[in-house]
């Protein structure tokens, strides 16, 4: 991917106007979709698109509904997390990621580049999210 990882400019004035709602049970649903090195998502992004997106068994175009942990604080910290995503019996090479509200119109919320290609081979491809903690969790406001 052509950025690094990135919150998306969009998203951070969209937490202004409360677009998003990560809580759980009443929240919207985020997506998880993968890409491949050829795309050139990062902070600029401000929806979800197909260009570049990985193709392969077992993986569905726009990606996986990812299970949302209610927003907590660490200290003096926001922290939300999700749950980590499997695609079971896959065979997908990805570079990246995109987090994505799929109620919110598609509206990216995070890029993640991998910093190489990750391959699953008729086997599970798993993205595991990092620990929800201040200076670790996927998404964060300090």
């Amino acid at each position: 991917m052509a950025n690094a990882n990135a919150v998306c400019n969009s998203f951070k004035r969209e937490l202004l106007v409360g677009t998003h709602n990560f809580t759980l049970t009443t929240g919207d649903q985020f997506k998880l979709a993968l890409y491949t090195s050829s795309a050139t998502y990062g902070a600029t992004t401000t929806v979800y698109s197909s260009t570049n997106e990985v193709t392969g068994t077992g993986y569905t175009a726009g990606g996986e509904i990812l299970t949302n942990v209610t927003p907590t604080l660490d200290t003096s910290t926001g922290i939300t997390d999700f749950a980590d995503k499997t695609w079971s019996t896959s065979t997908i090479t990805a570079r990246g990621a995109m987090i994505y509200n799929f109620s919110k119109a598609n509206a990216a919320v995070v890029t993640l580049d991998f910093g190489s290609d990750k391959i699953s081979s008729a086997g599970d491809f798993t993205i595991q999210f990092p620990a929800p903690a201040a200076a670790t969790a996927i998404i964060r406001i300090a």
